[in-house]
């Protein structure tokens, strides 16, 4: 049985880890409010932005937009993987990797090669032994700024354009809830004409006149909307790291609680056996005096 010192550093030890954990559970849930506040403000400007896309996406011709080209034969795949880049947030970060080892796994049965774009450093370290890390945006889950998520859009673009990749995904955290969040994915590049066929059937049928045409709305439109997208999808893992992490340390707290509550078991076992012993060295004296 362990000493009586022994047992009472370890339960002033847990004590102030669970102190540490409660703070961090406090500091996620006031972050938590701000990122969700953010993510539900934004999310209206999102569907109307796919609903801009929805009605010019209809009536234009998809081949004279080469954001919007889908190739032949598919050979390169590239795959934007956002996580946080703290970690102490339960296995959200992990679930997100895990979906993107699936795609890789899948991707590579079909013979198609593989470069991922990491934004966080958390899904970095735990892809980069893949060898197949093309670039690495890391300190800017932190604080990030749509200018941020402009210059993923611009280079993952640019990279299709340039016909070194095929097919871009983006693979995330998805915020569903304070207690829920799953891991998603979502097409890229090439841009596909959005289709909402509930909005389709509430619609009045009739033609769109647009000024100017079509084709030039579509051009500025295009690289906004991937800006949107990026931007949209580093709001869910914002909010969903911060809610993981609420959660990850209240769990944590409450487990320290249940440790600090066995360890104090043990050490009024360990003092009443030590009282015993001395009792028990009283009375032998006091019968060897006899």
């Amino acid at each position: 049985m362990p000493s009586l010192k022994e047992v009472k550093t370890k339960i002033t030890g847990v004590k102030k880890t669970s102190q540490i954990t409660k703070a961090m559970n406090m500091v996620a849930a006031a972050k938590l409010r701000g990122a969700q506040d953010k993510m539900e403000a934004f999310r209206p400007y999102t569907s109307k932005f796919n609903e801009a896309m929805t009605n010019l996406s209809g009536g234009a011709n998809t081949d004279s937009f080469p954001l919007m080209e889908v190739r032949d034969v598919i050979k390169k795949v590239e795959l934007i993987v956002v996580t946080s880049d703290r970690g102490l947030c339960g296995s959200f970060n992990a679930n997100v990797v895990k979906m993107a080892e699936r795609k890789i796994a899948a991707y590579k049965a079909e013979g198609k090669e593989i470069s991922l774009v990491c934004v966080g450093k958390k899904g970095y370290q735990l892809l980069k032994k893949t060898g197949a890390v093309r670039k690495l945006y890391a300190d800017t889950m932190a604080h990030f700024e749509m200018h941020h998520a402009r210059e993923i859009a611009s280079d993952v673009a640019e990279n299709f354009l340039a016909g070194d990749v095929d097919k871009v995904e983006l693979i995330y955290g998805s915020f569903k809830s304070v207690a829920v969040q799953q891991p998603a994915s979502s097409i890229f590049l090439p841009v596909q004409p959005v289709e909402d066929e509930a909005a389709e059937a509430k619609s009045i049928s009739g033609d769109y006149i647009y000024e100017p045409s079509t084709e030039e709305i579509m051009d500025t439109m295009q690289p906004l909307y991937l800006n949107v997208m990026v931007y949209h999808t580093m709001l869910e893992v914002g909010a969903s790291e911060h809610a993981a992490r609420m959660t990850a340390m209240d769990n944590a707290t409450n487990a320290c609680k249940d440790i600090v509550s066995n360890l104090t078991v043990v050490y009024n076992k360990a003092r009443q056996a030590a009282v015993t012993n001395e009792l028990m060295d009283i009375v032998g004296g006091a019968e060897a005096l006899k």
